[in-house]
């Protein structure tokens, strides 16, 4: 039995990350956890104020089947195509989660109380299908409190400045990379122009930027044992920290610029840096390691449910752990690099398997999904 001190314990740690100035988001989604009860409890007991997806998470809710059977009945009578029905779900769970999170919402000024909804990872490559992709999505989910997420490739940074243009949030994701981070601020900030150019108020625009953290130490950790010196040895989990940390320098540094200033005075709001991938991989390490030491004002931490509870039972939140280590942080990846471990390999590698992870998780959610359609008589094709 769980005691009304644990309870206490357990909501103090969270609630003092959120007094530190981060939002807790949860990174999963599910028919089930939204007909239990259990995102709203979340909300409730566990100071959670958005949810983010991505095709690995809706890969394995739908593909399961479980909470969908009817849906896929009614689909399947419709005759809809495979990526028809998959958008038909993926839709109604993000429709409605948002509905769930509207009371936070609208007490945060809409600043909080998102969800996210990723474009089809296909078209990672192609600006002109993800701009179409993002609006089309806006529009199914119809909810001022989606937020659509395009992936920080190339060809996704023009798709950003003209999604946002046309006012639409967006959740920037798949950010490995600092000179990277810095082309998507750039890219936000060219979309909020565009967007006062055409009329539109920019305090109904919001944009996080999901910088990812684990997979960056995960690779370069794995170099590091390769290498199996001494002072190789020393740097592991030291290398995604430092990313981050470096990460937030540019945050603090163009949305305090002259540029920004100009649209601040037009009421736009920051694109808030988001640590991403923050489930720790290796299991030496403490589970609470991103949480703890990325506690910074203006940031969002989406968890996974395993790491939100960790954070709740023994997170050590201890004020910010971001601001006072940019030299330390710079140390850390300069040392990286003198032992012959390339950043910008590293970085275009991870970049490249994201990408790929979340097109397999795509189209093994398609497969199932036709399975699931083609089991109750119908071709799904």
């Amino acid at each position: 039995m769980i005691t009304v001190t644990e309870v206490t314990a357990t909501a103090g740690t969270l609630k003092r990350l959120s007094d530190e100035g981060v939002s807790i988001w949860l990174d999963d989604l599910s028919r089930k956890r939204i007909e239990s009860g259990n995102l709203a409890e979340l909300i409730d007991t566990k100071n959670v104020v958005g949810v983010t997806t991505n095709p690995s998470i809706f890969q394995a809710a739908i593909g399961s089947g479980e909470g969908y059977e009817e849906q896929l009945a009614d689909l399947a009578v419709r005759k809809v195509t495979v990526e028809e029905a998959v958008r038909m779900m993926t839709t109604a769970d993000v429709r409605a989660a948002a509905d769930i999170l509207r009371p936070v919402h609208e007490a945060t000024g809409g600043r909080d109380g998102r969800v996210s909804i990723e474009v089809d990872p296909r078209l990672a490559h192609h600006t002109a299908a993800t701009i179409a992709e993002a609006k089309q999505l806006s529009w199914l989910v119809d909810r001022s409190n989606v937020m659509i997420k395009i992936p920080a490739t190339k060809a996704g940074l023009p798709a950003i400045t003209e999604v946002i243009g046309a006012g639409i949030s967006v959740n920037v994701t798949l950010i490995f990379s600092l000179e990277r981070y810095r082309e998507v601020m750039d890219a936000y900030l060219a979309g909020l122009e565009k967007a006062q150019a055409a009329g539109i108020d920019l305090a109904t625009i919001h944009s996080v930027a999901s910088f990812f953290v684990s997979r960056v130490d995960s690779e370069i950790d794995k170099r590091l044992t390769a290498l199996a010196t001494d002072e190789a040895l020393a740097l592991k989990g030291k290398a995604a920290l430092a990313n981050a940390r470096l990460a937030y320098e540019a945050y603090e540094e163009v949305f305090s610029g002259d540029r920004w200033t100009v649209l601040a005075g037009a009421r736009a709001n920051k694109q808030r840096p988001l640590w991403a991938s923050t489930g720790v991989k290796d299991p030496s390490y403490k589970d609470t390691l991103y949480v703890d030491e990325l506690v910074a004002p203006g940031t969002v931490n989406t968890m996974p449910e395993a790491t939100l509870n960790a954070t709740a039972d023994h997170g050590d939140i201890h004020g910010d752990t971001v601001t006072g280590g940019y030299a330390q942080a710079r140390a850390d990846l300069d040392a990286v690099e003198r032992l012959g471990i390339s950043y910008d390999v590293v970085v275009k590698q991870l970049e490249d398997e994201g990408v790929a992870k979340f097109e397999v998780a795509w189209q093994d959610l398609l497969a199932a999904v036709a399975k699931s359609l083609s089991g109750k008589g119908v071709d799904g094709e």
